[in-house]
């Protein structure tokens, strides 16, 4: 499918197409003026011969602003400058056979590029991806990398979708880093934002309003899916990622503020569809993840192969929260929602989601949920920390912080061995305590709303810890956030090598099996006793028996299966002590 919009190279020069129903007027601005001519539906077209891949270019609105494309495929100045002309048929890839990896096989960690090296770029990453092999690592997810206003920024608010962000390098650099990647056996993931627009460098509103509608999402203006150019930006975005680049799947950050409209087929279905038949066309696997608090499991298959309207696996928030909560004890926010925390995890082992149904007094005292236990277990991604379970916390800091190495560790053991898909997030496989603060490089008047809007938030923060909480605004913000990959201490190489070993059997005994492995059941007790276990894919039950408590508890159920991580489980369990057993 020929993509609709932006430049796109042509055997005698470049072709542009602008969406922009609003305008009355568009004219191309290369080195001199050309004005466009207006096609139906609010499509303007212009043919220039003789122009060449690299050639800078802007859109003329009227004869009153200048605004870069909203597809350009890079944006060299940022998002205020010219937009550049790209050639992505021009990269010569050295890892041309590369097919992916089936799910079943995903073990994830979530990077953000401007953090992950003290250089800050696509191709520093790339001297760090044997070091996630060796760790056991098979998928490599990059947080959103949309262009977004200024040097620094989490990329939540990205405003031109196709081009990733200058600050981190140039499109090729991105390319040699997935192929290199590739190369190493690892999936590559990207986060995209398709619930709405960033604040500064947007001017869709401007020349095409009906972009948008009246409803609002917490970010801004929600974005009209039930137009059909909307629509088919959003579609060809997550083609052009998959296909330009190469990225093996994307997940798309907070679904539940996608604009859907009862009874039709949302944006949602279509993207997968055009995925899963651009991997029907290529032999490859390509999987698609959502975050999605409303937890409809209706929108989710991790056996539909390839995607056919359905999601591949949704990110698991609730599995997060209850071990937060047991581990730290805070009950405010969210996590208010988790008052029996061992029981909630009980039931996010037995079948996915905590709130499946259920009244979530958070969420506005209303069902939370869809049922998730017919569902196979490696739908849910389970994880301990992501960024926005670290950064969305005053001072930014990790369980590290608030937990100890022996209740981690025990969480470790359970997450990574159970039959979902585990995550981690960059550095959390050596323990860092690196902390990974909220950080942006916004201007002017929007710098102080951001400051002025942090502050109430967490008013209880500044009031306990005063100048301790970083300004996002402060280039020392994001630097305190660099990883520290030289100063490991010995308790941070013994956490890798714990990582690194429970991934090993991940690999050797769980992999094997994930393919058609079903939910089971699972109890806690008062005790911290918990058990659970369920039916993999060759038949075999998966046992785990785990004592998540400070003292000693008595187990008398027996051991049913052979063990394969934390020995004999005897009659009484030493405190946050995991066993694992299969057979029986």
């Amino acid at each position: 499918m020929r993509p609709s919009f932006g430049a796109k190279p042509t055997k005698d020069g470049v072709s542009f197409r602008l969406w922009a129903p609003g305008a009355r007027r568009v004219d191309l601005l290369l080195e001199r003026r050309h004005a466009m001519q207006r096609r139906q539906d609010g499509w303007y077209v212009a043919e220039i011969a003789g122009l060449t891949v690299g050639s800078e270019y802007k859109f003329r609105i009227d004869d009153e602003i200048d605004v870069p494309d909203p597809a350009s495929a890079f944006q060299p100045q940022d998002v205020f400058g010219p937009s550049e002309v790209i050639d992505h048929d021009a990269y010569v890839w050295r890892a041309h056979d590369w097919r992916g990896r089936p799910w079943e096989e995903t073990v994830l960690i979530e990077t953000h590029v401007g953090t992950f090296t003290p250089q800050g770029t696509y191709r520093a990453m790339i001297d760090k991806l044997d070091h996630l092999v060796e760790t056991g690592i098979t998928a490599l997810e990059l947080m959103p990398l949309a262009d977004f206003a200024g040097r620094r920024g989490w990329g939540y608010d990205g405003v031109l979708w196709y081009a990733p962000d200058s600050a981190y390098g140039r499109p090729e650099d991105l390319k040699a880093l997935i192929d290199e990647a590739h190369l190493r056996g690892l999936i590559v993931f990207l986060d995209v934002v398709y619930n709405h627009f960033g604040p500064e460098g947007n001017y869709l509103g401007r020349y095409a309003p009906t972009f948008f509608t009246d409803a609002h999402t917490p970010w801004g203006s929600a974005i009209d899916y039930r137009v059909p150019q909307v629509r088919a930006f959003a579609v060809e975005n997550a083609l052009s990622w998959l296909t330009d680049y190469r990225f093996d799947g994307l997940r798309l950050d907070a679904a539940n503020h996608i604009m859907a409209v009862p009874g039709e087929q949302s944006m949602l279905q279509d993207l997968s569809v055009a995925a899963g038949e651009l991997a029907k066309a290529t032999g490859r696997h390509i999987h698609l993840v959502l975050e999605n608090g409303d937890n409809r499991a209706s929108l989710l298959d991790a056996a539909q192969e390839p995607p056919n309207g359905k999601y591949r696996g949704q990110w698991n928030d609730d599995y997060h929260h209850v071990w937060h909560v047991m581990l730290t004890g805070e009950l405010a926010g969210y996590y208010a929602d988790y008052q029996t925390p061992r029981m909630d995890l009980a039931r996010a082992l037995a079948s996915g989601f905590v709130y499946q149904g259920e009244i979530s007094e958070f969420w506005g005292k209303k069902p939370r949920g869809e049922s998730s236990g017919e569902l196979p277990p490696a739908t849910f991604v389970n994880f301990l920390q992501n960024h926005d379970q670290i950064g969305n916390r005053p001072l930014g800091d990790r369980l590290e912080s608030l937990a100890s190495p022996k209740q981690i560790e025990a969480a470790l053991a359970v997450t990574l061995l159970a039959p979902m898909v585990p995550m981690l997030f960059q550095g959390e496989e050596w323990g860092s305590k690196a902390p990974f603060p909220f950080f942006c490089d916004f201007q002017g008047e929007l710098a102080d709303a951001v400051r002025k809007g942090r502050k109430q938030e967490y008013a209880w923060a500044y009031e306990k810890y005063g100048d301790e909480v970083p300004d996002p605004l402060d280039p020392a913000t994001l630097q305190s956030a660099v990883l520290d990959w030289i100063s490991r201490t010995p308790e941070e190489d013994e956490r890798l090598a714990l990582v690194r070993e429970l991934l090993a059997l991940r690999r050797k005994v769980i992999m094997p099996r994930l393919k058609g492995a079903r939910f089971g059941d699972a109890e806690a007790a008062d005790t911290g006793l918990l058990t659970a276990q369920w039916r993999m894919g060759d038949g075999a039950a998966l046992h785990l028996i785990a004592n998540l408590s400070d003292d000693e508890v008595a187990y008398s159920n027996g051991n049913a299966g052979t063990p394969i991580w934390g020995g004999e489980a005897g009659e009484r369990l030493p405190p946050w002590s995991v066993v694992w057993r299969l057979g029986g």
